[in-house]
């Protein structure tokens, strides 16, 4: 019997992962869900920064975010920075 089989309760990853950036950092001021983020793209060098709301938090895996106010901009630099990643895989 597999772990997964002994424990139903264990969450597996179903997306990809592009582990893709440098130079992470976040705030968390602690009133709500709200954190700023601000990290460079690996294969263009943009840097993003703008404010997240957390969506989901898996213990020991790791955070998912919602982009609250990113510009035009940083959304086709992060849209280009994917689209090249998952047509080299």
């Amino acid at each position: 019997m597999s772990k997964m089989e002994r424990n139903p309760k264990v969450t597996v990853r179903q997306d990809v992962r592009y582990p893709q950036l440098s130079e992470l950092s976040m705030i968390y001021e602690g009133a709500n869900e709200d954190i700023s983020v601000r990290f460079r793209l690996a294969r263009t060098g943009v840097l993003i920064q703008t404010r997240c709301e957390v969506r989901y938090c898996i213990r020991g895996v790791g955070i998912g975010v919602e982009f609250l106010d990113a510009s035009p901009e940083i959304t086709r630099a992060i849209e280009e920075e994917i689209s090249v990643q998952t047509a080299n895989k």
